[in-house]
């Protein structure tokens, strides 16, 4: 029996008390003492049922991608591990400290857009219409189980390796609730999913997640891009390197360095998810890097730890480390029953055109 196994079995009975706490907490939305709030703007939520690895943040630069530039779009984040509190607006600055990782680093992609971060989502939404141009569509992220706001559109990710129903409630496994609650999501995305699933084992797959008929599912995949420098524009194709040291502070960053294993030489320092990196941390990766063999060596990080690596950027331990990251995007697989872009323009178009017609009701929000 594996380690987490044996750690497992003695938080049982934490188990049990959790699950009690999500239960109840899930009545108390079921019999309207808690409250839900279907906001008068266009809203699409991008979630998880296990903590984190799921891949939210490629997903939902995807979405960004794929409709900022048809309508007026805000992206609303809780903005995990910054600095600050509050609703906060980019002010330019694509802070990860001010804003946070994900946030920060779409708001460096994607400058046209409205960039916040809140704990309080309802508040947030609330913040983001009175501005003097309002969204007429918000992206929110990790957004599933934070249900006072319900999304127009409210998607469900699970990994193709690490589906929900193969997982327990935390601290016995990684779920953050039941897998019933699979059931309130419009689409479920199996992410990182084979590029070819034959069609019987796509079928008993879909089956095991025990949805209801109107849910549909799509798989998608993680596609690798050209690295590129963490201050600059130049891609480094990774199959002229002898080596590389890959860093990472990401939940599950096993898919990478296999990726880049096929490519080059590996040694890898893995640090936790969203870790805050520090001078300390710098010393180490030199000396990791130092002792890389080749003479063509670089160091490799994903994107996410490239925001938080450049606040770094001042110090004289970075000066001389050719340090890029990894790019990566997401692409669905047309294998599946329908199209996702196609299903997420028409219900957004829906919405929006549906709004735009009522704009001068009056809401109770």
């Amino acid at each position: 029996m594996s380690f987490r196994k044996t750690i497992s079995w003695y938080l049982f009975p934490l188990t049990m008390w959790y699950a009690v706490g999500v239960w109840f907490r899930n009545l108390m939305f079921a019999i309207g003492v808690k409250k839900q709030v279907a906001p008068p703007v266009t809203t699409i939520g991008v979630g998880n049922l296990c903590a984190g690895g799921a891949g939210k943040t490629p997903h939902v630069e995807y979405l960004l991608q794929l409709l900022s530039g048809q309508y007026e779009t805000a992206l609303l984040s809780r903005g995990y591990r910054r600095k600050t509190r509050g609703f906060i607006l980019d002010d330019g600055s694509h802070s990860a400290s001010r804003l946070g990782d994900e946030p920060a680093m779409l708001s460096v992609k994607f400058p046209k857009i409205t960039v916040a971060v809140c704990e309080r989502r309802v508040a947030g939404v609330l913040q983001l219409l009175q501005r003097e141009v309002p969204p007429q569509l918000i992206v929110m992220d990790d957004v599933f189980q934070h249900r006072q706001i319900k999304p127009t559109v409210n998607i469900l990710l699970t990994e193709y390796d690490n589906p929900y129903f193969k997982d327990y409630i935390m601290p016995f496994g990684d779920l953050r609730e039941f897998r019933s609650a699979c059931r309130r999501a419009n689409m479920v995305v199996i992410t990182k999913a084979p590029r070819q699933i034959n069609p019987v084992d796509r079928h008993n797959y879909i089956s095991r997640l025990k949805l209801r008929p109107h849910q549909k599912v799509f798989f998608s995949q993680i596609d690798y891009c050209h690295p590129l420098p963490l201050m600059g524009t130049a891609e480094l194709p990774l199959d002229t390197i002898d080596s590389a040291l890959v860093v990472t502070g990401i939940a599950h960053p096993e898919p990478m360095v296999q990726y880049v294993s096929g490519l080059c030489s590996v040694s890898a320092l893995r640090y936790a998810d969203h870790h805050r990196f520090t001078t300390g941390d710098l010393k180490a990766i030199r000396k990791a890097f130092e002792q890389l063999k080749g003479s063509r060596k670089i160091i490799l990080t994903t994107e996410k730890d490239a925001v938080r690596l450049r606040e770094l950027a001042g110090s004289e331990l970075m000066v001389g480390l050719p340090i890029y990251y990894l790019p990566i995007k997401v692409s669905f697989s047309q294998t599946t029953d329908h199209n996702f872009d196609h299903e997420i323009e028409a219900i957004v178009h829906e919405n929006v055109s549906f709004l735009d017609r009522m704009k001068k009701t009056k809401f109770n929000f």
